[in-house]
């Protein structure tokens, strides 16, 4: 399992706030974004963040094509052409799940 609890970014506003302003993430823990529907890649920054993260880059069928591991503040990810979605974790995440290039992620509801 990658992440047990998963926070959507929402529209355009919680995009832009996603982490900021927070101390960290808590174990299990995530947060999901979409890209625009005209944007053919993603990226994210760190810019004025307070905490490293890992973010596992999506593109179709929820396939994982890139993952950024423990992405520190003032720093920028890769830029990733073919990506619909980013997941940001919590350092070490993506190895402690031994989330690989290639694996196919599933989103579940909480029961």
């Amino acid at each position: 399992m990658l992440c047990a609890r998963l926070e959507y970014a929402g529209g355009l506003g919680g995009q832009s706030r996603g982490l900021l302003g927070r101390d960290g993430l808590e174990p299990g823990m995530g947060m999901l974004f979409d890209k625009g529907r005209f944007t053919p890649f993603m990226w994210m920054h760190m810019f004025f963040m307070r905490f490293a993260i890992d973010i596992v880059f999506l593109g179709r069928g929820n396939t994982v094509i890139r993952i950024n591991r423990r992405l520190r503040p003032w720093h920028v990810s890769s830029i990733v052409f073919g990506a619909r979605k980013a997941l940001e974790l919590p350092a070490g995440a993506a190895d402690e799940s031994s989330t690989q290039v290639g694996d196919q992620i599933s989103f579940e509801p909480a029961n």
